[in-house]
């Protein structure tokens, strides 16, 4: 089964640009834009292995959406990104994020 991982950005289309980009890896991925998309995200999927925040939401926001997540499923590691490598960046992060659970899916047993 594929890990689970929950984009939250402030643009839909570059999570869904992301997700694209990174289809060829072996990961469901799930898209968040508010609060509300986040709460309905870890409500309705238990599966969901991390977070990966991107840099364009308001820090007021990024803060506030992380109290959620801690606060509902404190069990998920919740990343970053940072600004300064911009909306290009995004994509070389993810995959950083998200290569410990592409290779402990290619483990056998």
């Amino acid at each position: 089964m594929k890990p689970v991982v929950l984009l939250v950005g402030r643009l839909p289309q570059v999570i869904g640009t992301v997700a694209q980009q990174l289809q060829h890896l072996p990961i469901e991925w799930l898209g968040a834009h508010d609060q509300a998309e986040v709460i309905h995200q870890l409500e309705t999927e238990p599966r969901i292995s991390c977070v990966v925040m991107g840099a364009g939401l308001d820090d007021s926001i990024r803060g506030a959406l992380i109290g959620v997540i801690a606060n509902r499923r404190p069990d998920v590691p919740i990343h970053l990104k940072d600004r300064k490598s911009g909306p290009e960046g995004l994509v070389p992060f993810v995959e950083r994020v998200v290569q410990p659970m592409v290779l402990d899916q290619l483990q056998p047993g």
